[in-house]
């Protein structure tokens, strides 16, 4: 049996998605896999799919790589996205089996077209309900990656990156601080609670490490001048971040896909929610959520129409007396 997974198109959702793959593994250990999504180079060397198809976002790459995906002759499609196009391209695929969640006008081109579940469980689980109804069982609902190993080119990079910044070998703990959230500004946490939480880990003798995408640059570097912090905020590339974030001893991060894969490596999380719902995506594995209750949250804003009370109102000090817990937990 040929069976083809498509991917969500956000980093954290493809983590998320890994226990569906390893169910998918477990029950059918004779069939051929394929996983397509834009993220799907994460899932490299893990051993969840016989072959990795990037699923660019734009229209044309899209088109390649559904021609692509029709030469695989996938037997069954599993669509972990609700979209239109997902079931489009399944059928474009030539899948005689083709399961999916019945959202929008798109259940007629579904063999399977599965109700949502209401109320919505978290996002591990509703993927899991698509495996469940293709006949698998579920063996798994925490993601579970392996991180690129000690000696590998990514993690001596990754090693050579973090001793450039920090200054060379060290005993000190490294706490990362993702700075940024492809969801929108609702999910991050204010740069002034950046810097608190930077200058009392420092007290403390950890190390700050800012990570984040090239448009967090500024906000590091005010930071960085501000107080005791690293930056490779720009550096930590997709392809190297694994590796980076296996060498950290903790993160600590809004609800972002960052937040997702370290836990998956093993690398503790604290995460921070604020618009978004944690019963909803909070990072499973070794993870902790520090949230601030108020009457609007969980919003789903993408740009908060008031002062930011969610996020604004979780102060450093709980923030850093959560990581040094996360760091205790593991020593």
């Amino acid at each position: 049996m040929n069976v083809a997974v498509r991917l969500p198109n956000w980093l954290g959702d493809t983590v998320m998605a890994v226990p569906a793959l390893m169910s998918i593994r477990a029950a059918w250990p004779e069939a051929r896999v394929l996983a397509a999504g834009p993220w799907a180079a994460l899932l490299s060397r893990q051993g969840l799919a016989d072959v990795l198809l990037e699923y660019p976002r734009t229209w044309s790459g899209r088109l390649r790589a559904a021609d692509a995906a029709s030469t695989f002759a996938p037997d069954l499609a599993i669509l972990l996205p609700n979209s239109l196009e997902a079931a489009l391209a399944a059928w474009y695929w030539g899948a005689r089996r083709r399961v999916g969640f019945s959202t929008g006008a798109r259940s007629e081109l579904l063999t399977d077209a599965v109700p949502v579940a209401q109320p919505r469980p978290h996002q591990i689980d509703e993927y899991l309900l698509l495996v469940e109804r293709c006949g698998a069982p579920i063996t798994v609902r925490q993601p579970v990656l392996t991180p690129p190993a000690a000696d590998s080119i990514e993690r001596r990079e990754a090693a050579r990156l973090l001793e450039s910044v920090v200054g060379g070998p060290t005993a000190a703990p490294r706490i990362g601080v993702h700075l940024g959230a492809a969801y929108g500004p609702a999910k991050l946490w204010p740069v002034e609670r950046v810097a608190e939480f930077c200058r009392l880990i420092a007290d403390d003798g950890s190390r700050a490490v800012l990570l984040g995408a090239p448009g967090d640059t500024a906000v590091a570097a005010a930071i960085t001048a501000a107080v005791p912090a690293a930056s490779l905020v720009g550096r930590d590339s997709p392809a190297l971040l694994p590796a980076v974030l296996a060498e950290l001893d903790v993160l600590v991060s809004g609800d972002t896909g960052v937040a997702h894969l370290a836990a998956a490596l093993g690398t503790p999380v604290v995460t921070l929610f604020g618009p978004t719902d944690p019963r909803l995506s909070a990072p499973r594995g070794a993870a902790a959520v520090v949230t601030n209750p108020v009457a609007c949250a969980p919003c789903f804003y993408r740009h908060c129409p008031i002062e930011h009370p969610c996020l604004r109102g979780i102060d450093a000090g709980r923030v850093r007396a959560q990581a040094l817990a996360m760091l205790e937990r593991v020593a």
